[in-house]
């Protein structure tokens, strides 16, 4: 172990600084096996076993070893309790699972990248309940034989959309992807599959529909312009490589001014005019009249069906409030087609998301008690005034956590009903503002704060927006989680020994 500092005759070199402790040098380190045998490590070993804290051993001492040859190790970081205690923080770091629950304050109930829909109580009951242990996923108790995996939820899904027939795969993109594939390669002619330009949406990862034509075996045709298709587009456009009629829902963006559409109605009759079918992807998709909620409206998969549509597609992690998972109604015909098609099985739902999907669609049976028990409803319903209340009792201790750095105030937000869902709809709502005191590094301050309320044990995601991090409260439906954690927010920022936050609202 070399000394803090060069003394010659009592005095330091020049130029020299002075190291505010003595550093370790490489052979102070110990062996992985000395390191094992230390008694404070055996509750380690018993807990997790020899392979995983054996191997987080070896990687603790080399890391040790390499700061030590660069001199940037002090000489406390070698004494077995300390290495003791960073073994132990190293296991617990390495189990620790990167899918973690997060408190999502970004305004946007429906976040493609925090997860999107919330599952219900029940569908979390019926989950664990199928996990724990065997279930009849495709065997039929009835007959005694092999089941089929759709019909634990085809029934429901004909029941509430009207429906003939229906299946489900593991999300809408996929759902779309199959549809086509089926309907197009069924038609002897050929494998076009006509749509209005308008509708040529992308949806989230740059996934656009045209390359999922493409990855489908169909040739797009497009009709009509960007704004503006009518029906006599289709009609010119049908020929004997038609295949497939299709119509998508414009659920992520909107074109307003100067425009015109063909409903599905219309579509329906030149299609079926023609012998051919017609699909609709509603993207989002929704059971129910959100307008009777005092929501946006959107267009539900029975409307369609009404209107003469051989297929709808839709999703189920969005307005419906369930699992990742794209559902498929239909007619008879055109579902049997799609269920038989090769793809089916490569995009399956496997029994975890057809769990909670069950038991998210038994929600809808009951209509009058969907506000109270289906989570994204609830949240999307929840009364502006009483996000205000909420901000209002929050304001002294999150004011205080972060003092004197930051001032705390609150203030009304407009937010989004989902990125990918309704997206240019706004939501009255209300949170928190937090702006660095001075404007002079104001936005490296606002990095910092951003970066440690992600830091905490349960990451918290605001929004920064005009100098300010913005908490919008309206998915804040457990106050408690943010407020037990704002002692170490205020230690994360380097501030004072945390303050008690208060009680909780």
């Amino acid at each position: 172990m070399r000394p803090a500092e060069s003394v010659v005759d009592g005095s330091r070199a020049p130029g020299e600084a002075i190291d505010a402790e003595p550093r370790a040098e490489p052979k102070d380190l110990p062996a992985v096996d000395r390191l094992l045998r230390e008694p404070d490590v055996a509750a380690l070993l018993q807990e997790h076993g020899h392979t995983l804290v054996a191997g987080e051993a070896r990687g603790l001492l080399e890391a040790r070893r390499a700061e030590a040859r660069a001199g940037q190790l002090a000489a406390g970081a070698v004494a077995m309790p300390a290495l003791a205690t960073a073994l132990r923080q190293a296991v617990e770091w390495r189990l620790a699972p990167n899918l973690r629950a997060v408190i999502n304050l970004t305004g946007t109930v429906i976040h493609t990248n925090l997860g999107r829909a919330l599952l219900a109580d029940a569908a979390l009951q019926h989950l664990l309940a199928m996990m724990a242990g065997p279930n009849n996923l495709e065997y039929d108790l009835a007959s005694g034989g092999r089941g089929d995996r759709d019909s634990i939820v085809e029934e429901l899904l004909t029941t509430l959309t009207g429906a003939e027939a229906a299946t489900v795969v593991n999300n809408n993109a996929a759902a779309v992807l199959l549809t086509i594939a089926a309907l197009a390669s069924a038609h002897e002619g050929g494998r076009e599959v006509i749509v209005s330009r308008g509708e040529l949406v992308e949806i989230g990862g740059a996934f656009r529909m045209p390359d999922v034509m493409a990855a489908a075996g169909a040739t797009l045709v497009e009709v009509g312009t960007t704004n503006r298709t009518h029906p006599h587009d289709y009609e010119r456009a049908i020929g004997e490589r038609t295949a497939l009629l299709m119509k998508v829902h414009t659920s992520n963006y909107a074109v307003q001014g100067f425009t015109s559409t063909v409903d599905e109605a219309e579509l329906a009759r030149i299609a079926h005019a023609q012998g051919l079918p017609l699909a609709t992807d509603l993207g989002s998709g929704s059971l129910v009249d959100l307008a009777a909620h005092g929501l946006p409206r959107e267009p539900t998969p029975q409307e369609k069906l009404a209107a003469g549509c051989d297929v709808v597609t839709f999703s189920g992690d969005k307005l419906l409030g369930g699992p990742q998972a794209g559902l498929i109604v239909g007619s008879k015909a055109a579902i049997s087609r799609i269920r038989k098609f090769p793809l089916k099985r490569a995009l399956r739902m496997s029994k975890l998301p057809l769990a909670a999907l069950e038991a998210t669609l038994r929600l809808y049976l009951r209509p009058e008690r969907l506000a109270q028990d289906l989570p994204t409803l609830r949240l999307l319903t929840r009364p502006a005034p009483a996000i205000l209340v909420l901000a209002q009792q929050l304001l002294p201790a999150v004011a205080a956590a972060v003092a004197p750095r930051f001032e705390v105030s609150v203030v009304e937000l407009m937010g989004q009903i989902g990125s990918g869902s309704l997206p240019v709809e706004r939501l009255p709502s209300a949170g928190l503002a937090l702006a660095p005191q001075g404007k002079k590094g104001a936005g490296r301050a606002l990095d910092e704060l951003a970066t440690a309320l992600r830091g905490l044990a349960r990451p918290v995601i605001g929004r920064i927006a005009e100098d300010r991090l913005l908490l919008d409260l309206r998915c804040l439906e457990q106050p408690a989680w943010l407020l037990e954690q704002l002692g170490a927010l205020r230690l994360a920022l380097g501030l004072a020994q945390a303050q008690d936050p208060g009680p909780s609202p």
